[in-house]
């Protein structure tokens, strides 16, 4: 199928690996002008090499910033002053007790998993309206719905970003931009793969033993019993980018495996 991606420009926060990396080679494959992003210069230079070499497309560049940093992010958006669609995928997340959850922690998880959002939507959402055409989508998690009691603070962020997708939604009445969130479940990424192999280790078992005993006993609720894998949240988000989704706007779509036990 084509997605009439060709010529279109995307930026991905946080996408020099996991979740954000599947997504910017997703799009680079359906020959969009992707731009990655990390904290550092040099990781950043590694993936774009690492995706042109990976999809034949050479239209991709890199830029670094710190999305803690609202000077970095200005830097990054005078380097960038417009896209045709933005993916807010930059994210943290620490499972902490929720009696040491400082105010400087909430007030570090929202300024970078909420506001790093706002910033960047604010910068690019007029311009969208102006050419009739855009594309924002936050990517938050199935811890929006259920939030985790070990990362109260984590599922406090990723709520807010439907509130703020779903808010910039009503303001493209009779455009075509569109805003719109996805929420994956929990997905095999870098840093998921590198935790749960540290598990095996530290407990004498196998990966595999790992992921079983997660799914029967901390999420449950999963109908696919297994980690979604990155390329599967970025086959969901490549399709929301394109010009063929035009009708899915204010929307909050999972690619959670099925974890939200509801319809609706």
């Amino acid at each position: 199928m084509d997605l009439n991606l060709k010529n279109k420009t995307a930026l991905i926060t946080g996408s020099t690996a996991g979740i954000g990396y599947a997504i910017a080679k997703s799009l680079a494959t359906e020959g969009v002008s992707v731009y990655i992003n990390g904290r550092s210069q040099v990781k950043v230079d590694e993936a774009a090499r690492k995706l042109i070499a990976e999809t034949g497309n050479e239209n991709i560049k890199g830029i670094a910033a710190d999305f803690a940093n609202p000077a970095q992010i200005s830097a990054l958006i005078e380097q960038l002053p417009e896209v045709d669609i933005l993916v807010n995928n930059v994210g943290i997340f620490e499972p902490k007790d929720f009696l040491a959850i400082t105010d400087e922690d909430w007030l570090k998880f929202y300024e970078v998993n909420v506001l790093s959002g706002v910033r960047m939507a604010r910068a690019y959402f007029n311009k969208m309206l102006s050419k009739n055409w855009g594309r924002i989508i936050f990517i938050s998690s199935e811890s929006a719905y259920q939030i985790p009691a070990e990362m109260i603070h984590y599922g406090m962020t990723k709520t807010a970003q439907i509130a703020v997708a779903r808010g910039l939604a009503e303001l493209t009445t009779n455009t075509g931009v569109t805003v719109n969130t996805i929420l994956p479940g929990p997905t095999l990424s870098e840093g998921v793969g590198d935790f749960v192999k540290a598990l095996a280790d530290g407990q004498g078992v196998t990966t595999t033993e790992i992921e079983k005993d997660f799914f029967a006993n901390i999420r449950g609720t999963s109908l696919l019993k297994r980690f979604i894998t990155t390329d599967e949240i970025a086959n969901l988000v490549t399709y929301v980018a394109s010009p063929l989704s035009a009708a899915t706007n204010g929307a909050t779509l999972r690619a959670d495996g099925g974890v939200i036990k509801t319809a609706f």
